[in-house]
Formats: C-alpha cells, sequence, structure tokens
C-alpha cells in the first residue's frame, strides 16, 4: 500500500486543522479581541488524492466518500470539499475518508473503476458498495442520513463497535 499524500486544501479555499494540533497563534474574535489558539489535537478530516489510494485498501476499515471534479477550480467542487470540511466530527465518527480526483487525464484506478462524469460525489461503505453517488453538493446532515441507513452503520450501532 503506498502511503497517502496529503493534500492541503488552501488551494480550494479552505483549510483544514491538521491531526497533529492547532499552532499557536493570536485569533481575532468578533468582538476584536485575540485570544490564544489552543494546543491539543484537532479534529480533522484530511482529504487524499486518489493517485495515491486504492478503493481496496479502505474495505472494512473506512466508508470512502470520493469527489470527482475536471479542475479543482470547479465551483461544485469547491462547494463540496467546504460542506465537508465544515463539519468533520460527525464524519470521523462514521469512519469516513475523503478521497478527491481532480485530474481526469491522470485515470487513476478509481476514476477508472467510478467512472465519473463531471463533478460527482460517491459515497461507498465498508464492504466497497456505492451507496450514493450524486451529481452536485451534498451537506454533511445528507449523507449522514444516508450512512446511518446502511447495514453496516445500523450494525455498528447495535453492536456498539
Amino acid at each position: 500500500m503506498r502511503t497517502p499524500q496529503l493534500i492541503p486544501l488552501a488551494l480550494v479555499g479552505f483549510t483544514l486543522l491538521l491531526a497533529t494540533g492547532v499552532p499557536a497563534q493570536d485569533i481575532a474574535t468578533a468582538e476584536g479581541d485575540t485570544v490564544e489558539a489552543v494546543q491539543e489535537p484537532a479534529v480533522s478530516l484530511t482529504p487524499v488524492s486518489a493517485v495515491d489510494v486504492d478503493l481496496n485498501d479502505f474495505l472494512w476499515q473506512s466508508r470512502p466518500i470520493v469527489v470527482f471534479a475536471d479542475t479543482e477550480a470547479d465551483p461544485r467542487f469547491r462547494e463540496q470539499m467546504a460542506l465537508l470540511a465544515a463539519r468533520p466530527d460527525p464524519l470521523l465518527e462514521r469512519d469516513v475518508v475523503i478521497i478527491f480526483d481532480t485530474d481526469p487525464d491522470a485515470r487513476s484506478d478509481i476514476r477508472r473503476q467510478l467512472r465519473p462524469r463531471g463533478f460527482a460525489l460517491v459515497l461507498m461503505d465498508k464492504d466497497g458498495t456505492v451507496n450514493l453517488r450524486r451529481p452536485s453538493p451534498r451537506d454533511v446532515r445528507e449523507i449522514m442520513r444516508v450512512i446511518d441507513n446502511m447495514a453496516l452503520r445500523i450494525e455498528e450501532l447495535r453492536t456498539g463497535g
């Protein structure tokens, strides 16, 4: 298995906090006061490039959300990534991993396997089954509903695992 390359998402209009912690810096509050950032691990959902991963690596471990676009400048791609970044906690609780592919010319294995046309959001279960395929961005609440109705997730909740 290749080690996934972590891509800084500042290039798509936002930045995710890394799991190693929040760097100490002054943060301005709405009132104009400044506070010191807390130096403890931040919750993170760091997307990985489809070029660097194999879907089989996630079988029975994670639920891949694959976001496809023909370019990272696609407004739908930017919106989807921002929606996912805005609420990482519920996705992490559901063992989600985010994979993105914005280069059709690279012909990644994931792109060949899932065959998107332009922008696509694909949600897979831990067994590799595609449970959601949409041509437009979806918010985390809708994704959570789909995950929570998956048979494997219902079993996880029932058994506590």
